[in-house]
């Protein structure tokens, strides 16, 4: 995008520094909500171990949260049409099974 794009034309500058860039990895995600949020809990479970750590915490108004679970069909969908369908091995049970790598 060019620096020199202003909002008014309906573009933003996105900054994505380093340490954001790379990511974190979970395995697991929680979602719980109120009526004024939802709150996703990315978390990485490890085999065998009883305690997971909750890795980043991401909190997001109900119209952004829709807009997220959109985004995600989508790719989804476009993913699966390149590559196949995902296939769930199991349904996961938090506490009663360990998530597949």
């Amino acid at each position: 995008m060019d620096n020199n794009q202003n909002p008014q034309d309906g573009n933003i500058n996105i900054e994505l520094n380093e340490m954001v860039a790379a990511g974190v990895y979970a395995n697991l995600a929680l979602v719980n909500h109120s009526p004024s949020e939802f709150i996703l809990d990315f978390i990485q479970l490890m085999p065998g171990v009883q305690q997971a750590k909750v890795r980043s915490r991401v909190i997001l108004a109900p119209l952004h949260a829709k807009r997220v679970l959109n985004a995600l069909q989508q790719n989804i969908a476009s993913y699966e049409q390149q590559f196949g369908e995902i296939k769930e091995v199991e349904p996961f049970v938090l506490g009663q099974n360990t998530p597949q790598a």
